[in-house]
């Protein structure tokens, strides 16, 4: 068999398309979701849609992958070929993720590898995959291609806004975003990942309305002049987030949306219904 140069692995949470993983080999490790009397596969056998059907009588939990897992999808990397793989996980700030998965490449023992730790959320995290895949293309070597991911990891945001902070709380992953945040006045936080990974409050305003524009406006700030890749993902909005990608591209004239849709059920059970999320890449 022909040795494969470098595997790609990823967990759920980065939220890289279903289709765009599958036509560029990308190998990823489902987060799980549990409801009192069942458990589920982020992304494989549940949707973000059942998930909001049944929010009102419950709001799951979610889990990390186990070693036995993860240790099963470095297997297939090995007997697809590879020797070498890159570890690509959400914010460590925000997620023990990345311990599993570092523990579990450790123990199988038989791949180098190297950890990225995104520091992100999302597609955010998502990003980081996609142009892996992309230096991974040009056959640059696995160190070569660790310290560009590493360098970008601060050229790439991600710029949320939620309808409600509770699902962020009960799922305790507020990080220095104040749950009680104006909720009589209707205040709404435009939500992002500091240089730790871990959610803060970018920006404050009052109406939803208001804070989509204003996440708008610092997607588009942190994006001008440079050449990016944009992302509109949004949780069961999709006319808000036609609407988003709209006034975004009217900001950044020349520029495309390369990555949009509904965000993986994982993610819906931590930010809950009408998430919207802006996802910048810079990448010059």
């Amino acid at each position: 068999m022909e040795q494969r140069k470098i595997a790609i692995l990823m967990d759920s949470g980065g939220d890289v398309p279903a289709d765009y993983r599958r036509r560029w080999g990308i190998y990823c490790v489902p987060l799980s979701i549990h409801y009192k009397d069942s458990s589920y596969k982020d992304g494989v056998d549940i949707t973000a849609e059942e998930i909001y059907d049944r929010f009102q009588q419950e709001i799951p939990k979610t889990s990390l992958p186990s070693s036995s897992e993860v240790e099963q999808m470095l297997e297939q990397i090995w007997e697809d070929g590879y020797r070498q793989v890159l570890i690509i996980n959400i914010s460590s700030g925000l997620s023990g993720t990345m311990q599993v998965m570092k523990a579990a490449a450790e123990e199988f023992g038989k791949l180098e590898f190297r950890m990225i730790d995104t520091k992100n959320i999302g597609i955010g995290a998502g990003f980081t995959v996609m142009l892996a895949r992309e230096l991974a293309e040009q056959g640059l070597e696995m160190e070569e291609i660790a310290e560009r991911l590493e360098r970008s990891v601060k050229e790439t945001k991600v710029y949320f806004c939620v309808s409600t902070l509770e699902y962020l709380r009960k799922g305790g992953r507020i990080g220095l975003v104040s749950a009680t945040l104006g909720t009589m006045l209707g205040i709404k936080p435009v939500i992002s990942c500091n240089e730790d990974g871990v959610y803060y409050t970018v920006q404050k305003a009052r109406g939803r309305k208001a804070s989509l524009q204003c996440a708008v406006r610092l997607a588009a700030d942190f994006a001008k002049g440079h050449r990016c890749r944009l992302a509109v993902m949004h949780g069961g909005a999709p006319e808000e987030a036609e609407e988003v990608k709209k006034e975004l591209l009217e900001l950044l004239p020349g520029q495309q949306v390369d990555v949009e849709g509904q965000i993986t059920p994982v993610l819906v059970v931590h930010t809950g219904p009408r998430l919207m999320g802006i996802g910048v890449q810079r990448l010059d």
